[in-house]
């Protein structure tokens, strides 16, 4: 089946003193870049959830965020929370009158930011805390984050096959456009030779080299040839299990490379219609590869 990187997650909870919510959501990415933002005096808990994720995932731009916050916070702050927070403003000012400024006044958003009352009491163990937020992840976020990947690569499944099946009938299109044009290319030459040999005498020989020449140029059979192995391999990659995002992107840049050949030798219109719309096609399945994990 197929894994998608848009994924989506959130749920709160509760431990003695603590309450949080989670916030767990990945969009489209050429790699796996994560981007935590959890308070990171909990010792463990970074490293715990990052190890995790890179366990889970292979591509995608995630991004995870923990919102924690103490019970009738402000009822409890630790004294020494707000010793170490006056410590930080003196030093803040201190800079300040040494390059000769004036701090502006205080804001309720500037207090927060010192994190009073966020952090824990003296003498109290944070490991219990880590404990029941890791807990929670493995239970609860994670297993429902990836679950929501995974109904976005159901949905993508058929998508990816259906525009496979249009390439594959572009292709047969291409093929059968290709014998008509030879057929009327060949008229088109033959009449063009004998206009040529009755005005002047030509080299049977020289003659028959180019009219080689020219048929290898326009042969496109090698192209049509590669394009229903791409097919193949494309169906065989949706087919299969495990991440195949990148797999599927060096197959889009073979389409295109292949369809790119084809209408380069084409010097046909109709060829070279069911050329564009091949290109078309393979662009709309390059954009569904791209939610590919």
């Amino acid at each position: 089946m197929t894994g998608s990187m848009t994924g989506f997650a959130s749920a709160t909870g509760a431990a003695p003193g603590w309450s949080w919510a989670w916030e767990l959501r990945a969009v489209n990415g050429k790699g796996l870049d994560l981007r935590l933002r959890v308070p990171d005096w909990i010792t463990g808990l970074d490293a715990g959830l990052r190890a995790r994720l890179q366990a889970a995932l292979s591509r995608g731009s995630v991004s995870l965020s923990l919102r924690l916050t103490r019970d009738g916070a402000g009822e409890g702050v630790d004294p020494l929370a707000i010793e170490r927070a006056l410590a930080q403003l003196a030093a803040v000012e201190q800079v300040a009158a040494r390059q000769g400024r004036q701090l502006a006044a205080l804001t309720a958003a500037d207090v927060l930011a010192l994190r009073v009352g966020t952090e824990p009491l003296s003498g109290e163990d944070e490991t219990a805390l880590a404990e029941a937020l890791l807990a929670q992840f493995d239970a609860e976020i994670l297993p429902a984050f990836l679950e929501s990947r995974a109904i976005e690569g159901q949905a993508l499944d058929p998508i990816l096959m259906q525009r496979l099946d249009e390439i594959a009938d572009l292709v047969s299109r291409a093929a059968a456009a290709a014998a008509a044009r030879q057929e009327a290319q060949g008229d088109q030459l033959r009449a063009a030779i004998a206009r040529l040999t009755a005005e002047v005498q030509v080299d049977e020989a020289r003659l028959a080299q180019e009219l080689a020449l020219l048929a290898m140029k326009q042969d496109i059979t090698e192209e049509l040839d590669r394009l229903r192995a791409h097919v193949e391999a494309g169906k065989a990659l949706v087919r299969g299990k495990g991440p195949k995002g990148r797999k599927l992107d060096f197959l889009m840049q073979e389409f295109n490379r292949e369809a790119n050949t084809l209408c380069s030798k084409s010097q046909d219109a109709a060829l070279t219609a069911v050329g564009l719309d091949l290109k078309t096609v393979i662009d709309q399945l390059r954009e569904q590869v791209q939610n590919v994990e």
